[in-house]
């Protein structure tokens, strides 16, 4: 099943295709039978698309020609009153067709909480060393933007267990991977549940890397050692200077982590025409910081360099009592989702999977 969304071949029902114009805007849509895709420029009907190769060039209609292909009479009195309706069914406009990048999936995919951006999630792949075959433990699955990437990164031949304290989450989480591979994938456990309960049922020393995307992971650390094999890497994501901080701090006490390393990655794109060469004026800057570390081996404690002595060297939070603790966790925490949010991104995903070939009505719910 995994073969047919190896991004070869025809385009399919139910596939995600990008629409990119000469501007380079983009437009991800799912395709449908059927179906249509609004635009600036009138609507490109599914059904041009349906059955072509990636990389041809398909025209927009007006949404006249739409109409009449459905028996159905325009209604002149309500064109006139919305005059941007007339400049949106023009038509005649071209776009390319493309299968979306992982990255490009990712940014235009439903989502409940705050995604990774890609230039964050390709450093945790690169610098915590995960491959083809290994085992991953991922804490924070989010709406599945760095699961998806865990995923490809380990294949098949791995295995990545996720435990995700929101259910809802869990369950957006799965649906997106849904639509990205066709079926949920297989070696992919989601758990659901707090870190530190679920990771105790899990083998001791049983993964070769970590992943924690969560607002306290150095409170995690215990559990993340004990089913860490030796040599592991784990990876933090955090979005402030002091989670940063105290994560730092965390690992160095523990003594069985090696010397922390803390980046953050900045991004900026360029034009380039003609002899005009120039970094374009807006670029992305800070997201988040991350800190890497590496298990030593049980009865062994890291090296540790000498520093030289700082003015203070307990942080502020660790004097709050834990009520302003708890307040000040929430305050680092993402912007709350509602539920009426939740649920319509529920919606708008199962609609796509009822899109999916050989779908069931309903996927399975996160464990």
């Amino acid at each position: 099943m995994y073969e047919s969304y190896a991004r070869r071949g025809v385009l399919q029902v139910g596939e995600k295709i990008q629409f990119t114009d000469r501007k380079g805007k983009r437009i991800t849509a799912q395709l449908t039978k059927g179906g249509v895709t609004q635009t600036e420029h009138g609507i490109i009907l599914h059904d041009d698309v349906i059955g072509k190769t990636q990389g041809v060039v398909v025209t927009t209609v007006s949404t006249k020609r739409d109409f009449e292909r459905s028996n159905k009479q325009l209604d002149a009195s309500k064109e006139s009153n919305k005059p941007w309706m007339a400049a949106r069914a023009i038509g005649g406009w071209d776009y390319v067709v493309m299968r979306p990048r992982l990255a490009d999936y990712v940014l235009s995919m439903p989502r409940g909480a705050q995604i990774m951006y890609p230039k964050d999630i390709a450093q945790v792949i690169s610098l915590g060393d995960i491959r083809s075959g290994m085992r991953v433990l991922e804490s924070g699955a989010g709406s599945g933007a760095m699961s998806l990437s865990l995923l490809d990164a380990v294949g098949q031949s791995g295995e990545l267990t996720t435990i995700e304290l929101r259910p809802d989450f869990a369950r957006i989480a799965q649906l997106n991977a849904t639509i990205y591979y066709g079926e949920k994938p297989e070696w992919w456990n989601l758990l659901t549940g707090d870190f530190d309960s679920v990771a105790k049922s899990l083998p001791e020393g049983y993964f070769d890397r970590i992943m924690l995307d969560m607002l306290d992971p150095w409170n995690r650390l215990e559990q993340a050692y004990r089913v860490i094999a030796p040599g592991g890497v784990l990876v933090a994501y955090v979005t402030t200077t002091t989670q940063m901080s105290r994560m730092a701090q965390s690992l160095r006490a523990s003594g069985v982590w090696t010397e922390p390393e803390i980046q953050e990655t900045l991004e900026r794109t360029w034009k380039a025409q003609d002899l005009a060469v120039r970094p374009d004026h807006a670029m992305i800057g800070h997201t988040g910081f991350l800190v890497i570390s590496r298990a030593m081996a049980q009865g062994f404690n890291a090296l540790k360099k000498r520093d030289r002595a700082t003015k203070d060297t307990v942080s502020d939070i660790d004097d709050l009592t834990p009520e302003e603790r708890a307040e000040q966790l929430e305050d680092l925490s993402l912007r709350d989702i509602s539920d009426r949010k939740l649920r319509k991104v529920l919606r708008d995903l199962d609609l796509q999977i009822a899109q999916l070939p050989n779908s069931n009505p309903k996927p399975d719910k996160a464990n």
